[in-house]
């Protein structure tokens, strides 16, 4: 079992050093900004929010991602020989398979039911995040093959040393995925809904990209979500206040606890966030009767909006597809952003003009019959994930080509 405190985690390999650590705060901001992707300013790295020092260390200092939830950290660096981190994974050690949306229960089930003990496990990810993103860091001036390869060794090398059943790569990108099967890890796919920017000047160039009967059925939809009096404001920067965190801290509980029977995200959570990332968060908020009634959070990166949490303490026709899909819509086209990420599942995001990508994550299970089973499991379920994207394509809402 690891601990709390830093330890070291020998992957074979001389040229470099890996270790563990319980903490972001292990790693300095210069450090982890060096990364790909982990910060806004460096040149030729598309930023993500969801990796960068602030979002990551929030997770930890707010107590949502800690030891008392489940998640302790045992996050791998690597350093070169002069002591350079050159590669990072945040990665926990975890006690459960909750908030990670990449459902692995049956597999828990079968490993117990034999006898054997499938918590803990490692899991690599962005807690409560279904985003895709790097999940194998590497700092930019580094040789990106060579970095990759050892974490995804040293990751299989904790997961032995720590005599645990498994770890979990999710929502990785298909950089790292290459690393990881090379590295014995099985690949298993999934699909969202996105939103594409074809370079759309406005919403109604968008619409008209779209078969009539769809067109005419949002611009339907949109009107009748601002009936009765509702009006939407997006806000970002200064104008996330502590009192519209308090609104939106409401909507989400409420939501959340009907969905999930707890809500992973506690209130500590979202003034470190108003405080630190207040530039890359877009708040769309809904209000009826001179209050906000409703709101979704949405995350901006380099060249993606991605959507996450919804809640609402009234009820109106329409009204979150407004603010969580079409208002996500209008603001990508206005920044200019390629994509919308509109969190995890939900076949009625179609019909709104987001369409089916395939997800990916990389599984590494210790025990050989486990392994076996998932990896014949797999198999089956990549091609039928491939099917449903292919019948999900044919039948999006856009004009057919002639």
């Amino acid at each position: 079992m690891a601990n709390d405190g830093d330890d070291e985690a020998g992957d074979g390999r001389d040229d470099y050093t890996l270790s563990v650590a319980a903490s972001i705060g292990a790693f300095t901001p210069d450090e982890w900004n060096a990364f790909d992707g982990a910060s806004k300013d460096a040149a030729g790295s598309v930023y993500n929010p969801f990796i960068s020092h602030d979002f990551l260390s929030i997770l930890e200092e707010s107590g949502c991602a800690v030891r008392k939830t489940g998640w302790l950290g045992q996050h791998l660096r690597l350093e070169a020989p002069d002591g350079t981190v050159v590669g990072a994974v945040p990665c926990y050690l975890k006690s459960h398979s909750q908030g990670e949306y990449v459902f692995d229960h049956g597999w828990a089930d079968a490993l117990e039911r034999a006898g054997g003990r499938y918590y803990p496990k490692l899991q690599v990810s962005v807690p409560f995040t279904p985003a895709t993103g790097p999940r194998l860091l590497v700092r930019r001036d580094a040789d990106a093959g060579a970095v990759k390869a050892a974490l995804a060794a040293g990751l299989r090398t904790l997961t032995d040393r720590l005599g645990v059943s498994s770890a979990h790569v999710t929502f990785t990108r298909d950089d790292d995925m290459a690393a990881l099967t090379e590295a014995g890890f099985l690949p298993r796919t999934d699909k969202q809904f996105h939103f594409f920017n074809e370079g759309y000047a406005t919403y109604d160039d968008f619409l008209a990209t779209l078969a009539s009967r769809k067109r005419k059925a949002l611009k339907k939809e949109r009107r009748e979500a601002l009936d009765n009096g509702i009006s939407v404001d997006r806000l970002t920067g200064r104008d996330l206040t502590e009192a519209v965190w308090d609104d939106f801290y409401a909507f989400y509980v409420d939501t959340g606890s009907r969905k999930w029977g707890r809500p992973y995200l506690n209130r500590a959570f979202f003034s470190m966030v108003g405080e630190r990332m207040a530039d890359d968060v877009l708040l769309v908020m809904a209000k009826h009767g001179g209050r906000y009634v409703a709101g979704a959070i949405n995350f901006i990166g380099g060249d993606t909006l991605f959507g996450r949490h919804w809640g609402c303490i009234e009820d109106h026709p329409f009204l979150h597809f407004e603010v969580c899909y079409h208002q996500a819509i209008d603001f990508a086209i206005e920044r200019g952003l390629r994509v919308v990420e509109a969190g995890a599942q939900g076949e009625h995001k179609l019909a709104r003009g987001y369409m089916p990508v395939t997800t990916h994550s990389a599984h590494y299970l210790a025990h050989p019959g486990l392994r076996a089973a998932v990896d014949d499991y797999l198999r089956r379920e990549r091609a039928e994930v491939d099917r449903m994207t292919e019948y999900l394509e044919e039948h999006g809402p856009f004009r057919k080509s002639e």
